[in-house]
C-alpha cells in the first residue's frame, strides 16, 4: 500500500467502468464538470460541481460516470486534517461545499487551465492552496450537531415529507426560534434553506441518473408542483429540468464512444 502523499492535486476523468481502489492516504473529490457516481465503503451518492466527497484512508471506493466529467482529486495524509474536520467528513463523506470553499475550487480550476505553468510552480501553488482550502472546510463545519443530528438524518432520509419549521422543531426537541438559532450557529443557514438545498441536490441527482417525469420528481422531493421545481432548478442552474437532463444526454451523444468518460465539452450552464 502506497505511503500517504504530502499534498497532491490532479485533474481526472472517469468512465462507466468500475475503478474500485483502496490506499493508505485520504482523498477529497471535487467535481468540476459532469456528474460522478461514487461508492465509499457501503455508502453511495451522485455528486456534481459544488459538492465534495471524502475518502478516508484504507477505505474501498469506486467512481463511475456515463457523461463527460472532470474532477479535482486531492490526495493527502489524513493526519493533516483537523481532528474535528476529519471526524465530520468520515461521518458524512458527501457534502455540499460552503460558498467560500467553492470559490477556492473555482480559483484553482482557473489556475489549472493555465497550460504554461511548470510542475514545480503548480506544486508550489497546491502547497499554498490546499491548507487554505482545508482550513476553510474546517471553518465551515458546525461546532456541534448533537441537537441537530437526528433532525438532519430524518431530513436526508425523507426530503419530500411536509417539513414545516414546527415539525422540524418537534423532531429536534426545540422550539421554532431555537431551531433557527441552531441552524444559524451550526450551519450558517436557515432550516428552510437547508432543506431546499437538499431537495434540489436530490433532484439534480435524479435528473442526471434517470428518466423519471418532472412531475414525479416534484412530488417525490417535496415541491408543491412541477412549476415550483422548475423555478428552483432554473434559479440554481439557469436551466429548466428537461433542458438540464437533455444537456447531459446530448453530451453523451456528441462524445465518441472511445472518449466518453474523458474531459467533455464545457457545460452551457453551471450545474451547481
Amino acid at each position: 500500500m502506497a505511503p500517504p502523499p504530502t499534498l497532491s492535486l490532479d485533474l481526472r476523468s472517469y468512465g462507466p467502468d468500475s475503478t474500485t481502489d483502496r490506499h493508505g492516504f485520504a482523498q477529497i473529490v471535487l467535481p468540476l464538470e459532469g456528474a460522478l457516481s461514487m461508492e465509499i465503503g457501503t455508502r453511495g451518492a451522485a455528486i456534481l460541481r459544488g459538492d465534495m466527497a471524502f475518502v478516508e484512508s484504507d477505505t474501498f471506493h469506486d467512481q463511475v460516470s456515463a457523461v463527460p466529467n472532470r474532477s479535482f482529486i486531492l490526495d493527502l495524509d489524513p493526519e493533516a486534517l483537523a481532528p474535528r474536520l476529519r471526524e465530520e467528513l468520515i461521518r458524512r463523506p458527501y457534502t455540499a461545499l460552503s460558498p467560500a470553499a467553492g470559490k477556492l475550487v473555482d480559483f484553482m480550476a482557473l489556475m489549472a487551465a493555465q497550460q504554461d505553468a511548470s510542475a514545480e510552480t503548480t506544486q508550489a501553488m497546491v502547497d499554498r492552496w490546499a491548507p487554505l482550502f482545508l482550513d476553510t472546510l474546517a471553518g465551515g463545519m458546525p461546532r456541534s450537531r448533537l441537537r441537530l443530528a437526528a433532525l438532519l438524518a430524518a431530513l436526508e432520509a425523507e426530503p419530500g415529507r411536509d417539513w414545516t419549521a414546527a415539525a422540524m422543531g418537534r423532531h429536534a426537541g426545540v422550539g421554532v426560534s431555537r431551531l433557527h438559532e441552531l441552524f444559524r450557529q451550526e450551519l450558517d443557514t436557515t432550516p428552510r434553506a437547508w432543506l431546499s438545498d437538499l431537495r434540489l441536490k436530490r433532484v439534480r441527482e435524479a435528473l442526471a441518473a434517470g428518466h423519471r417525469s418532472i412531475a414525479e420528481l416534484a412530488y417525490r422531493f417535496g415541491y408543491s408542483d412541477q412549476s415550483a421545481l422548475t423555478r428552483a432548478l432554473r434559479k440554481a442552474t439557469g436551466l429548466p429540468p428537461a433542458a438540464y437532463r437533455r444537456q447531459m444526454q446530448d453530451a453523451i451523444a456528441e462524445s465518441p464512444p472511445e472518449t466518453q468518460g474523458e474531459t467533455g465539452p464545457e457545460p452551457r450552464s453551471k450545474p451547481a
